[in-house]
């Protein structure tokens, strides 16, 4: 196998707007003066196919003829440019970029590539004019251009050669381990915080009880399991209970002080009281005025009304904060491209999606204060989600009509990235309601898993029914 190394270069005469505007934010957030920067795309590939193969196969592909120049195996070299920064993807990131260029791989070279083994990477090659420190280098790399998370960076001085293969390398191992439960208080949460549970004390103690519990000790002898947990259940428990999946904050008991009026109350949860029981109010008033175009809500991938006798609106939002105060970019493309997948499977499927929508709320990005271990600048935040819900909506073909940024410091620590979209379906398919969804005894399910061998996969559900 050998490995080969493409880069393309903008020509000389197009403008390089990409490392304009990166000139533009290191002096505008940083005060980095850098000079000009050119920014180059590289493609690693590994492959058994001759040089001349791939050159050519580059050539023809990956190569826009009136964009780029094309170099190989050894990068483009310019004296006028003193420092370099190269961006690439950890081991185990989804290179969605690598993985379309394996697809144009295979259907020119007509080979299988269906072991989902990823053998074409991508990355980013910046030429820098200026001679930067290696720690301003380091700041434009994790603060304008990418995430530590996922990120794999490398800088200094130019360079001939890129050497950098994310290669994922995991042992086999079997082993199941038992997590002794029965612990105090600082005990459990020192637990949490070494299997990165992310779970609270209150939390931890519920774990302990039911483990612990005389019920379940019985019901977990009758299968013959020990009344000590593993570690795999417990790494459930964590993910199921996570902010993300279980939006405690959303559900929570919180007591609540107006500082204005004095006024103080407990709400019992936030989505409750104020989400589901204003749209169950709605409802209800128009149904008694014989208005029954709300037709599906909080019970399927997305809620549906009635557009008239022939059609049906779907209608999807979805918050992905958490994920974005992480990772900005992939954070918000999933979120907006998770809310165009779910009016296409709301009842029986088939919605055709219209339009994306969003609400964006940052703190300052010329905050100039410390940050909390491990938390990104505003600015990087709002940077990341901004180029995530456009990557992800209207270069899908799904556009963006129309959407609000607001900034304020009380979203410094967790950024508000609420995505929708919506769509539209007929009423009837076959005579039957599109919108219902009805699971009967005897219907099959089918679990579909894609990139098995990568170290992130996705799963999707299928259901068949005989009718």
């Amino acid at each position: 196998m050998n490995t080969y190394t493409i880069q393309l270069m903008l020509k000389d005469n197009i403008p390089d707007v990409a490392g304009k505007a990166l000139e533009q934010d290191a002096k505008r957030y940083f005060q980095i003066t850098t000079g000009l920067i050119r920014v180059s795309k590289i493609f690693t590939i590994l492959s058994d196919k001759t040089k001349e193969e791939i050159f050519e196969f580059a050539e023809k592909t990956l190569k826009d003829a009136i964009l780029h120049d094309i170099y190989m195996d050894k990068l483009f070299t310019d004296t006028s440019f003193q420092r370099h920064l190269y961006m690439a993807k950890l081991p185990g990131v989804t290179d969605d970029e690598g993985v379309s260029a394996q697809k144009t791989y295979a259907d020119y070279f007509n080979v299988d590539i269906s072991s989902g083994e990823q053998f074409i990477f991508t990355g980013e090659y910046y030429y820098i004019e200026k001679v930067l420190s290696n720690e301003n280098l380091e700041t434009l790399g994790n603060d304008l251009l990418g995430n530590p998370l996922i990120n794999h960076i490398e800088y200094g001085k130019l360079t001939s050669k890129i050497n950098y293969v994310p290669t994922v390398l995991i042992k086999s191992d079997v082993r199941i381990d038992k997590i002794e439960i029965d612990l105090g208080d600082e005990e459990l949460v020192e637990l949490s915080k070494n299997m990165l549970l992310s779970l609270d004390l209150k939390e931890m103690q519920t774990i302990k009880d039911y483990f612990l519990s005389d019920k379940t000790k019985e019901i977990r002898e009758k299968i013959g399991m020990s009344d000590i947990p593993t570690d795999c259940e417990l790494e459930v428990l964590g993910q199921t209970w996570s902010e993300h999946c279980k939006h405690k904050e959303f559900n929570a008991l919180i007591s609540y002080k107006d500082l204005d009026t004095g006024e103080e109350k407990t709400i019992d949860s936030l989505f409750k009281s104020y989400i589901y029981n204003s749209t169950k109010v709605i409802r209800e008033r128009f149904e008694k005025g014989g208005n029954d175009w709300i037709l599906k809500v909080f019970n399927d991938n997305a809620g549906v009304v009635k557009i008239d006798n022939e059609s049906v609106f779907i209608w999807k939002v979805e918050t992905h904060n958490s994920p974005s105060a992480l990772d900005p970019y992939g954070g918000a493309l999933t979120g907006i491209v998770g809310v165009n997948r779910d009016p296409m499977g709301t009842g029986v499927g088939g919605g055709k999606c219209l339009f994306n929508t969003n609400v964006l709320c940052f703190g300052s990005p010329y905050y100039d204060g410390e940050l909390l271990e491990g938390m990104l600048h505003p600015r990087r935040i709002m940077s990341g989600v901004v180029k995530g819900i456009e990557d992800g909506g209207n270069k899908s073909g799904i556009p963006t009509i129309n959407g609000s940024i607001v900034f304020d410091d009380r979203f410094r620590g967790k950024p508000l990235v609420y995505c929708g979209t919506a769509a539209v379906m007929p009423m009837y398919y076959n005579g039957r309601p599109s919108w219902d969804k009805p699971i009967d005894t005897g219907d099959r399910i089918v679990m579909a898993w894609k990139n098995r061998k990568r170290r992130y996969s996705r799963c999707d559900i299928l259901l068949f029914r005989d009718r």
